[in-house]
């Protein structure tokens, strides 16, 4: 069973967030605003706040861009993972990817059915890595952003999380990398 273990550390994360939307501005962003109040309450860092267009390049630039920045452990975006044409968000995330968490996906599906049963299947949700950041894309609702943050990813970036955490594996993301 999950469990913090209080002798360890907290460990801050510094955490970019992108909201995808073709018509949102930041003073209309709740998702965003739901994703930058959880990070601080966490106690970790925000990095970085964009909100750019519904474009698979631009959106994938960002996250190169995000991912080349060592000031940024983690990209979470929000908006353009569901099923219109206009929804390119979860394909941006996997042209960058070098490894995808499918897990994640699973996860937030489970987390998901509890809240809105099976409307649940009209999100696609994903989680990758890419040069030893975290990216991850959730739907453009701020409840969808509350539950991922609260019941996936506050624990899996809180160092202190048992059994294991996302934080722990931060210098062995990008190993691969440094091999000769």
């Amino acid at each position: 069973m999950s469990r913090i273990d209080d002798s360890k550390e907290f460990i801050p994360v510094r955490i970019a967030v992108l909201t995808v939307s073709d018509t949102r501005t930041l003073a209309e962003d709740r998702s965003g605003d739901t994703l930058v109040g959880r990070i601080a309450e966490a106690g970790h860092t925000l990095a970085d706040r964009k909100i750019i267009q519904d474009e698979r390049a631009q959106i994938a630039d960002q996250l190169r861009a995000w991912c080349a920045d060592p000031e940024i452990d983690v990209v979470i975006s929000t908006g353009g993972t569901g099923l219109t044409g206009r929804d390119v968000t979860v394909e941006a995330h996997r042209d960058v990817y070098e490894k995808e968490i499918e897990a994640f996906s699973t996860v937030f599906t489970i987390v998901s059915m509890q809240k809105i049963g099976t409307s649940a299947v009209q999100s696609r949700a994903t989680g990758g890595v890419a040069n030893g950041t975290y990216l991850f894309a959730l739907p453009g609702s701020p409840g969808a952003c509350k539950d991922a943050w609260d019941e996936i990813l506050k624990a899996q970036f809180d160092y202190r999380h048992r059994p294991c955490n996302f934080v722990e594996i931060f210098p062995r993301l990008d190993e691969h990398l440094r091999r000769k």
